[in-house]
């Protein structure tokens, strides 16, 4: 209480005492005066004392104003604590804090509505601990809860034990409950909890002047918490937007194709790491960008396709490409589709777009290799990246093939025939090779390579392979010589090696070339240059693979550029019989 309340509160006790002494004293004289056949006015001392009385009562009445005014200041200040934080579990300490505060109870403890069960449950607690509050000598208690929860309406009994609400509960005498008051806390209408708080030892601790402080209170609190609890939800759901939101970020970044979105007037809102990539700009440079200033020149067609799909409302596929003699490379296939919502529905459009720049590139120079490869074998590349083949050591056949008395046979001939007569057998060759999946590795001249097993054509049973394509191509001779004259027939030395070589791509940063390097070129292109025309050399690697499918004359070297490992070579005669079914797929062919 304030300091001039307080002094006046104690003036009047003083006044009082004052009054009262001058009774005892009045009553001295009283009894003197008798003795002289004296008295006192009539009335005298009862008036002192009925002033005395009046005293009295308005110094209590004076007293109990300054405690409610005190304990009113303290609710007031209180509920402002209260309502400056958001955290639910602090003001919940708050509340129970200041409801032991305002009633002088003993213990006491909050429950609060659980929104998704409805139920009631335990928040916090003072003088209690969550052990007690289970115990089964708190039946009185929680059927008080239930009851204020029910009813919203508030309970209090200054004698629990001769309260006659609750003498069917057999637990008072255990319990010795003698005061009890239990408010609701109500929002709107809708009871959110209950306090409740009581008192053990002292009968009559809450009277109506605390039912109506802390009924008071707790529609202030009731506000506060639900404000809490409101805060906090709306904080998780915010944490769960920001989840979703950065998972949905993280996502449109990491998708591998480009996206862009863009606004009723073609300014890109949205655009990925993909598409910044594509474009060559960084994302934030693109963002807040009319599109027509971060895209390269393109075909008139985009724009008519963009303003079709506003228009229409449904997607469009386009393939786009730079016009000739831009300094841009690119070759883009594009998904547009609009992209809705409540404020601009079908104005808005996402762009989805495929980089097959490089796809474009490959299938240009597969077209060039197909040239050469059978179709079979171009597909089979097309799943390696050609262009970027590193060395690799592995086991392979290879096939060298060459024209023999072609320098002779050229002297004689035009130009024009000339190439017109090299390109029909060289055509022979490379058919003979590709029958059997090979690669052409190169022509040279009159001569031609042909590789088994290499990266883009894995066969296990390259020896055969290799052997049949030089057989075939003997075959296939004499079926051209039948319709050459005698003089353009010419014979092809073949041989054939198997061995280890390293295979990769060599040459410049302008120009690379697939290639097989090591002894197997040489020791085949040696048993090439051993091979009479029409003859078909095999090395003894490669005639131990294929002895079971062809039969073979040994035959001593008759050239061997002084290597002393090479002393043996195969003629290759002829196919060698079956003499059981032959599966087609025991040839792997």
């Amino acid at each position: 209480m304030r300091a001039p309340q307080a002094a006046a509160h104690v003036q009047m006790r003083q006044i009082s005492q004052r009054i009262n002494d001058l009774v005892e004293v009045l009553r001295a004289q009283r009894d003197v005066l008798r003795q002289r056949g004296m008295n006192l006015p009539t009335g005298a001392l009862e008036g002192l004392w009925q002033l005395k009385t009046d005293l009295d009562k308005l110094a209590n009445a004076l007293g109990g104003m300054l405690i409610e005014l005190g304990q009113l200041r303290a609710l007031a200040e209180t509920a402002g604590l209260i309502n400056s934080s958001l955290d639910p579990a602090e003001v919940l300490n708050q509340v129970m804090d200041t409801v032991i505060h305002l009633t002088g109870a003993e213990r006491g403890y909050i429950v609060l509505k659980n929104r998704d069960t409805g139920e009631f449950e335990y928040r916090v607690a003072r003088g209690l601990d969550r052990e007690q509050l289970s115990r089964s000598e708190f039946t009185v208690s929680r059927t008080i809860v239930n009851q204020v929860a029910s009813t919203g309406e508030a309970v209090l009994t200054d004698n629990a034990s001769q309260d006659a609400r609750f003498q069917g509960q057999q637990s008072i005498a255990g319990m010795q409950l003698r005061s009890i008051l239990a408010v609701p806390l109500n929002v709107r209408g809708e009871t959110i909890g209950v306090v409740y708080c009581d008192n053990r030892i002292m009968v009559g601790v809450f009277k109506q002047h605390e039912l109506n402080l802390l009924t008071a209170f707790a529609h202030q609190a009731a506000v506060a918490i639900e404000n809490a609890r409101l805060f906090d939800s709306v904080k998780a759901q915010l944490a769960q937007v920001t989840e979703v939101r950065d998972l949905m970020d993280n996502i449109f970044s990491s998708i591998a194709s480009g996206v862009i979105t863009l606004n009723h007037d073609d300014v890109v809102t949205l655009c990925n790491a993909a598409a910044a990539h594509m474009i060559g700009l960084p994302a934030e440079q693109i963002t807040g960008q009319p599109l027509a200033d971060v895209l390269p020149p393109l075909d008139p067609a985009f724009d008519e396709a963009l303003q079709q799909v506003r228009r229409d409302g449904a997607p469009r596929r386009l393939e786009v490409e730079p016009p000739p003699g831009g300094l841009w490379e690119f070759y883009w296939n594009l998904m547009l589709s609009p992209l809705r919502d409540r404020d601009s529905a079908g104005q808005s459009v996402v762009i989805v777009l495929d980089d097959k720049t490089e796809v474009r590139r490959r299938e240009a120079q597969l077209g060039l290799a197909s040239r050469y490869l059978p179709t079979a074998l171009v597909e089979n590349i097309r799943s390696a990246d050609v262009f970027d083949i590193t060395g690799e050591e592995r086991e392979i056949s290879v096939l060298h093939c060459d024209v023999r008395g072609f320098t002779s046979f050229s002297e004689r001939l035009d130009p024009e025939l000339l190439m017109e007569i090299i390109n029909r057998y060289m055509s022979l060759s490379s058919d003979a090779i590709n029958l059997y999946d090979g690669v052409v590795d190169k022509y040279m001249g009159d001569a031609a390579t042909g590789l088994f097993n290499t990266q883009f054509n894995p066969q296990d049973d390259h020896p055969v392979r290799a052997v049949r394509a030089a057989m075939s191509m003997m075959y296939d001779l004499f079926a051209l010589h039948e319709i050459l004259p005698p003089e353009q027939r010419l014979f092809y030395g073949i041989g054939v090696h198997t061995g280890m070589a390293v295979l990769g791509n060599v040459g410049s940063h302008d120009r690379r070339e697939f290639t097989a390097l090591g002894d197997a070129m040489e020791l085949s292109k040696l048993l090439q240059e051993n091979a009479q025309p029409g003859e078909v050399l095999i090395s003894p690697a490669t005639f131990e693979r294929v002895e079971a499918f062809y039969e073979c004359e040994p035959l001593p070297p008759r050239k061997t550029r002084g290597r002393t490992d090479f002393n043996l070579m195969y003629r290759v005669v002829k196919h060698r019989k079956r003499t059981g079914p032959v599966h087609l797929e025991s040839l792997n062919l």
